[in-house]
């Protein structure tokens, strides 16, 4: 299928958490580098659609399936077609309602089905890389891939700002710094490695670099978790987890010599700002499946266990601490390098 008209505009709707969020900025790529005169507007969850912040968007906006129903009913807003993610039934409707050709994946009503412009059929749960999955949609338009890679930008204002931020935790010959993402969202606290294990491995890391400082990161922390590292890393710990909006903490984390995290959204952030990390999978969901693709500055390591024989029972402590300190070694002698600059999807 060929799109004839050169600048359709285009809709693309993506509620979700912050790491299929930033795995969905390969899909919004490839359409923008396949028509980069068209405007693309994204729509996503109210707390994490400012990820997709990219140079080659044109319109943010938030949704939800409440607020759906009653969005833009006045607004006069159209486009020539709309992506849309998932599987609630009312951003399709408000996609339908507002543009001229829909798709999306195989929704659970036949009726809706039938109004789709292009209805893609869902692929079996980690057959592939989520990056891949999500692309499946501008594929269904005949839009190429433009990579497997994840786009994120931090403009230069929260650069200087997370500059300025690091500089009054310490001084600059403090390094390397080190990003720790020590947990996962609470539903699924089987993913997390043990703050023991962590705490085990910034040790190591303090022996081989004595001027480390470590950077606790993510949404709020128990306390129960914080004591234990500052019992152990004293002035050479910031805890900034539960401080900074989703923004900052991508801006601070550019400026990281190497992150350490288990398999959150943060992780996926990561992966998008090409820093040197370590991402620690569970078994459950392999690196296979979530790690950032095209990047060689990520390093990965996957519970031992068989996924035939996985289940969330499998504890993360079948993680060594020596296999995690080695990733980390190779990470830190990885070079950072500068962020891929965009303008409408083209590659400068």
């Amino acid at each position: 299928m060929t799109i004839k008209k050169s600048s359709p505009s285009f809709l693309i709707i993506h509620v979700t958490r912050i790491g299929d969020t930033i795995m969905g900025s390969a899909a919004i790529r490839a359409v923008a580098r396949a028509f980069p005169e068209s405007e693309i507007t994204c729509m996503g969850h109210p707390k994490r659609f400012t990820i997709l912040k990219l140079p080659f968007v044109n319109n943010l906006g938030a949704i939800t399936k409440n607020r759906a129903p009653w969005l833009d009913r006045f607004s006069g807003r159209r486009f020539d077609y709309a992506l849309v993610y998932g599987f609630d039934m009312a951003l399709v409707k408000y996609a339908l309602r507002l543009s001229k050709r829909v798709i999306a994946f195989r929704q659970h009503d036949e009726t809706l089905n039938r109004q789709l412009y292009k209805m893609v059929e869902p692929p079996i749960i980690g057959s592939m890389p989520g990056v891949k999955q999500l692309l499946l949609l501008p594929e269904a338009l005949d839009i190429k891939p433009d990579g497997f890679y994840l786009s994120y930008h931090v403009e230069e204002a929260e650069r200087s700002w997370a500059i300025n931020k690091l500089r009054t935790l310490f001084t600059e010959k403090s390094r390397p710094i080190v990003g720790l993402q020590i947990q996962s969202f609470p539903t699924k606290p089987y993913r997390d490695w043990p703050v023991d294990s962590f705490i085990e491995l910034c040790k190591k890391i303090l022996k081989s670099y004595d001027k480390t400082q470590f950077l606790l990161l993510g949404g709020p922390l128990d306390q129960d978790k914080i004591i234990p590292f500052k019992i152990v890393l004293g002035d050479k710990l910031h805890v900034l987890a539960g401080t900074l909006s989703l923004r900052e903490s991508a801006a601070v984390m550019e400026q990281l010599d190497v992150y350490v995290g288990v398999d959150t959204g943060p992780t996926h952030i990561a992966g998008a700002l090409n820093i040197p990390m370590v991402a620690l999978y569970h078994c459950l969901h392999p690196s296979r499946c979530l790690q950032p693709l095209e990047n060689s500055r990520v390093h990965v390591i996957d519970l031992p266990v068989l996924e035939s024989e996985c289940s969330s029972a499998n504890n993360m402590s079948l993680i060594s601490v020596d296999d995690v300190w080695r990733k980390v070694q190779s990470a830190l002698n990885t070079p950072k390098i500068e962020e891929v600059s965009y303008t409408a999807g083209i590659q400068l």
